[in-house]
């Protein structure tokens, strides 16, 4: 049902009782579904750090070590989809310092203050990564005498963002480090052996019995042991369990569905996303190379089917706003049979998961006959779509299993908003301090979806005020409006409720005549300038006996939240990525009143994950 061939990085640690390279090459290689185009190990071998990098597939790597082995019975391994610097053997991961190694998944959100703090102390950094930093400053506490559980007990508190983080100790041979925001990390125990996986199917050859680290916790492991922290640095215990047997077991975790796992990887694939269109160290937008110019672009035609139309509306607003880019946006199923008017110069901008839809690859094929520059935003880059492109974007979700598009939705979206104010950049709508401004809004997107993820078991108590319902009715304004029919279509596809999304203004236009004491409405209300039009259509639904959900941030739920049936409070955050961090909620409302019906969440019925017939 999911493609594979997609992006996440893997990573795999093992403190072991014999060498361990060629297991933790076994570890990546079982891995390799993630996609990748660097990998790299680092073992602790008579008190040295023994490095080992490649670029390309992981053949490359084993090459290296056949000629340069790397002995060592503890030892760290990662494999990365390059983000910015090409995927040469020197930005491969680890990165390390004298004393110590890791690897890295995810993004540290404010790594350039963090940069400017170790420059200042004149430590040298050799590439232009966010993960070098981390090491930086744990070997700075180390030189000043601390353990390396001091050390990051003492730094993670300072990093934001999402991130999964393994690390190896040149003077402490036999311990790793291991630490989650975010990204996940998986505990293994072994017979006088133990590991760290950033999922149980890296671990699986090794070891069943595993323990997931929760949002916060980091780890300590030795040969025999393992000692978990919480986010407050306070030592705690986490359920050792079985992975299970099967590959899709293993891949699913400690998550009930395939959807729920997808959800709670949002702030990772986002991270992972922004990070191959964001330069952090100059605050700009990077494209991949272009042979056209985006500059001449005088208006964008959209096209895309379901979740991803949605993401596209969203999309229109940042475009017509940052870039003034007139925007057309159709339902690819529709778009070829109106015989629509395609000026001479137009970027035609297709949205897909699967890359395979066959009403969006039809309509590419039109539009790609009528002279427009063809752009597709697509999560497998080895897609029909993704070859027909002349400008590919891809949306580094990983696989997505669950039919119902959720990590996929929110990565298109980060790509979408860079898209757009790159676009802006060049048209000379947006100065250099404007785009700065936007980057950095863009990367407090994966921490204020962790901020968002905290709210699920809230959420999942109130799923049963909405799960009796006939029908539901969801209101947004402005690029909210997209984010209700979204909620809509989730709760339609997974749970069997009929719901609508509609723009907040048009109730009065119809729709409130469905309005009585059993039609729950969902409102999705960040505070803002739109806020006060929103709550007075809110009073409309209060008038007729309609019970509401607010979906705002804490100054809109004072202001809003009383009597309405349940409040969702999300993190105040700009409007730009608002639509990132909303998503969230409605995905979660629809999963887990779909799980108080009992539905088969991840295969609604009459379904399927790519639709390759028209």
């Amino acid at each position: 049902m999911g493609e594979v061939g997609v992006f996440m990085c893997g990573i795999i640690g093992i403190v072991g009782n014999a060498p361990v390279a060629d297991r933790l090459v076994d570890g990546l290689r079982r891995m390799e579904y993630r996609g990748y185009d660097s990998a790299g190990l680092c073992t602790v071998d008579d008190g040295k750090l023994v490095r080992r990098r490649a670029e390309g597939k992981l053949a490359n790597l084993v090459r290296v070590l056949d000629e340069s082995p790397a002995p060592g019975s503890v030892g760290i391994a990662h494999t990365r989809w390059a983000t910015h610097g090409a995927p040469t053997a020197a930005n491969a991961h680890p990165h390390a310092t004298a004393h110590v190694a890791l690897v890295h998944n995810g993004i540290i959100e404010n790594f350039r203050q963090l940069r400017a703090e170790i420059n200042a102390e004149g430590r040298t950094l050799e590439s232009e990564t966010d993960t070098e930093v981390v090491a930086h400053l744990i070997s700075r506490d180390l030189e000043a005498g601390a353990n390396p559980q001091e050390a990051v007990g003492k730094v993670l508190p300072r990093l934001r963002g999402a991130f999964g983080l393994a690390m190896a100790f040149r003077d402490f041979p036999g311990l790793l480090i291991g630490a989650r925001l975010g990204s996940p990390l998986v505990v293994g125990y072994g017979e006088g052996e133990m590991y760290l996986g950033s999922d149980a199917l890296a671990l699986a050859p090794l070891t069943q019995r595993i323990a997931y680290l929760e949002e916060g916790d980091w780890v300590a492991i030795t040969q025999d042991s393992a000692q978990i922290y919480d986010a407050g640095n306070s030592p705690v215990e986490r359920e050792i369990q079985l992975s299970g047997a099967t590959a899709a077991a293993v891949e699913k975790g400690n998550y009930r569905h395939f959807m729920q796992k997808e959800i709670f990887e949002q702030p990772t694939v986002v991270a992972q996303t922004l990070g191959s269109y964001l330069r952090q160290t100059d605050s700009s937008v990077a494209l991949p190379q272009l042979d056209f110019d985006i500059s001449a672009i005088r208006r964008l035609t959209i096209v895309a089917c379901g979740t991803s139309y949605y993401a596209g509306l969203v999309a229109k607003y940042w475009f017509e706003h940052f870039a003034r880019v007139p925007v057309d946006i159709d339902v690819a199923s529709e778009f070829r049979y109106r015989e629509p008017v395609l000026e001479e110069g137009g970027l035609a901008l297709f949205i897909s998961q699967s890359g395979e839809t066959a009403d969006t690859l039809a309509a590419l094929r039109h539009c790609k006959q009528a002279g427009q520059v063809i752009g597709v935003v697509v999560n497998v880059p080895t897609s029909s779509m993704a070859r027909e492109a002349d400008l590919l974007l891809p949306t580094h979700a990983g696989p997505e299993i669950g039919v119902a598009s959720t990590k996929a939705f929110t990565c298109q979206l980060a790509v979408l908003a860079a898209l757009a104010a790159h676009m802006a950049v060049k048209k000379g709508r947006m100065s250099r301090a404007e785009e700065a401004e936007v980057v950095r809004h863009l990367l407090e997107a994966p921490a204020a979806l962790n901020a968002a993820l905290d709210h699920d078991e809230e959420i999942a108590a109130m799923a049963h005020l909405i799960a009796p319902a006939r029908d539901v009715l969801y209101l947004g304004r402005g690029q909210d409006y997209p984010l209700a029919l979204e909620g809509a279509l989730k709760l339609k596809e997974i749970s069997y409720i009929h719901a609508e999304g509609y723009a907040s203004g048009e109730m009065k236009h119809g729709p409130i005549a469905l309005i009585d004491e059993l039609v729950p409405v969902v409102v999705i209300a960040p505070s803002g300038p739109l806020f006060e039009k929103t709550v007075s259509n809110m009073e409309e639904v209060r008038a007729r006996g309609g019970r509401i959900v607010l979906i705002s941030d804490a100054e809109g739920i004072a202001a809003a939240g009383e009597g309405c049936m349940a409040t969702i409070e999300m993190p105040h955050v700009h409007p730009l990525i608002a639509p990132l961090v909303y998503a969230v909620p409605v995905q979660l409302l629809a999963y887990h009143t779909a799980c108080v019906k009992g539905t088969d969440v991840d295969q609604p019925r009459n379904l399927a994950k790519s639709v390759t017939v028209e």
